[in-house]
């Protein structure tokens, strides 16, 4: 009689080991599955330059490149790559590993050259998508994965911003988030948000005035408040209040955030929206780039007890919003050339057809070499929406 019950799913596998130890149970599941063997998992780091592999730290292989060879186009594509070898008989597949729109890197495994059928390729990106899910949770209990993801040690300023996000990215079928943030390393005072639900998107930017542990210390703060109020139900000017409240409460004006706040109705396309400050939002609409006017209110904290209107417009399918910060968009060149005049405009019409996080990430670098060397002395966000509207709805 046989007592010993089914196997358990990759899934519940995946689940039952500890955080530490889920490369591990990658390997052994991806040997007893599919005969796989070198398996190597590699995160992309906070500036989205190179991924890098999971080891023991202290101690790492060398990193890849996030956009070039096999393992950098599985990631910047989203699509697995097959890499024909030089060993006999086998052949390295790479496959991307992304949680709901937010990517995380790359799986790599060596699998027999008879397991590279589109089936098996198809059951292979299914195990990566479940072992990104076990790398989010597993985040909460050990700092193996974080520490993974870094080419140098991060500022502490950093640090507290980069707990704060949501992620990088996020994906339904109404639309496709890509963002970005730069000095990935030593950023301060800007941050991207957004909660989904049912029937709306809220997005913010946010943009604390100062540097470092200060500018941190009041983008935390500002967040914190708008999600209070955004979590508590109440309508997006009133939230905008809320935080501006809190704001004034603990600094009296001395410190203030600029903040950009839109609501997406799902099903219509229609977009409320808070301009509180710098943070600039441009449309792109089919061979069409315009800057979305919107009424330039207070920053939030700047006075006591501000009021703040909504303003509304609309959004298309097939439309994409691109949303960047001062550090963005204010920055000039040694010539003295505002980034957002021109060269801005010139990226987004290059990066129409590319992913939104691609274009983020385009949008940074592209600054990056407006300003002539590999630091901003700004912090810069950037944050992509590929809106496509609901099947039946009105947008």
């Amino acid at each position: 009689m046989n007592t010993s019950g089914p196997v358990p799913s990759v899934e519940a596998q995946l689940r039952a080991a500890p955080p530490h130890a889920l490369v591990a149970t990658a390997d052994r599941l991806l040997a007893q599955r599919f005969g796989a063997r070198d398996v190597t998992l590699l995160l992309a780091d906070y500036g989205l330059r190179v991924l890098q592999p999971v080891t023991d730290l202290p101690h790492t292989g060398e990193p890849v490149s996030a956009y070039d060879g096999p393992p950098g186009t599985a990631f910047t594509t989203q699509k697995p790559v097959i890499e024909i070898t030089a060993e006999p008989a086998t052949e390295l597949v790479h496959l991307p590993i992304t949680v709901r729109g937010d990517r995380l890197g790359v799986l790599c495994a060596r699998v027999p050259d008879t397991s590279t059928d589109p089936g098996t390729v198809l059951r292979l990106g299914e195990f990566a998508t479940a072992l990104g899910h076990e790398l989010t949770t597993a985040g909460r209990d050990t700092d193996l994965y974080l520490l993974a993801r870094r080419t140098r040690r991060l500022t502490l300023a950093a640090e507290m911003q980069w707990q704060l996000l949501p992620g990088t990215g996020c994906v339904r079928d109404e639309y496709v988030i890509g963002a970005h943030l730069e000095p990935a390393y030593a950023i301060g005072g800007d941050n991207f948000d957004w909660s989904t639900s049912a029937d709306h998107l809220t997005l913010t930017v946010t943009d604390g005035m100062g540097q470092g542990i200060d500018a941190s210390l009041l983008t935390n703060l500002a967040v914190g408040a708008l999600r209070n109020a955004r979590r508590a139900g109440i309508g997006l000017a009133d939230q905008a209040s809320l935080a501006d409240q809190a704001l004034y409460s603990q600094y009296r004006g001395k410190a203030y955030a600029s903040t950009l706040l839109l609501c997406f109705d799902l099903a219509t396309g229609r977009v409320r929206a808070v301009d509180a400050g710098s943070p600039q939002l441009y449309r792109l609409r089919r061979t069409r780039i315009e800057r979305v006017e919107l009424e330039a209110q207070l920053p939030l904290g700047m006075f006591e007890e501000t009021l703040y209107e909504e303003q509304v417009f609309q959004v298309e399918a097939g439309d994409r919003l691109v949303a960047i910060s001062t550090g963005a968009h204010g920055t000039r060149s040694a010539t003295g050339e505002v980034f957002g005049e021109s060269v801005l405009r010139q990226i987004l019409s290059a990066t129409r057809g590319a992913p939104p996080h691609e274009t983020a990430r385009s949008v940074v670098a592209g600054l990056l070499e407006h300003v002539g060397h590999q630091d901003l002395l700004a912090d810069a966000a950037v944050v992509c929406v590929d809106w496509n509207g609901r099947p039946g709805g009105t947008s």
